[in-house]
């Protein structure tokens, strides 16, 4: 099985910076396209960011472009999301999802894998 567990999240105020990781373990079948997700209260789980297998393709919710940057690390098994200039708005559980196929999609019917989440709150 693959395991997915998100990593660097907590309480912050706005403009600031934050980096979330997301270790992966278990099954490999490399290669896979993997992405981020969240999740804010009363609100349904929406796209963040996501990224093929070899970190050549990238794309973005437009709300999040320009401040925020997925990467990865297939050595290490490791995903990230560089979060920076923080706002409020972006206060939510962030997920980080794996994909069975090396297609990286803004859909959370792509993702095969799903970790528990990391909570960002971000004060005004």
């Amino acid at each position: 099985q693959v395991k997915l567990v998100e990593s660097g999240g907590g309480l912050v105020q706005g403009g600031d910076s934050l980096r979330l990781s997301c270790a992966a373990s278990g099954r490999t079948d490399a290669p896979y396209a993997m992405a981020w997700f969240r999740q804010a209260p009363g609100k349904v789980r929406e796209f963040v960011a996501t990224i093929n297998w070899m970190g050549t393709y990238t794309y973005y919710t437009n709300s999040v472009k320009g401040r925020f940057t997925i990467s990865r690390d297939n050595a290490k098994n490791m995903m990230y999301l560089q979060m920076n200039g923080l706002k409020p708005e972006d206060t939510a559980v962030y997920y980080c999802a794996r994909s069975i196929r090396d297609l990286a999609s803004a859909r959370i019917g792509a993702y095969d894998y799903w970790g528990q989440g990391t909570q960002v709150s971000v004060s005004s």
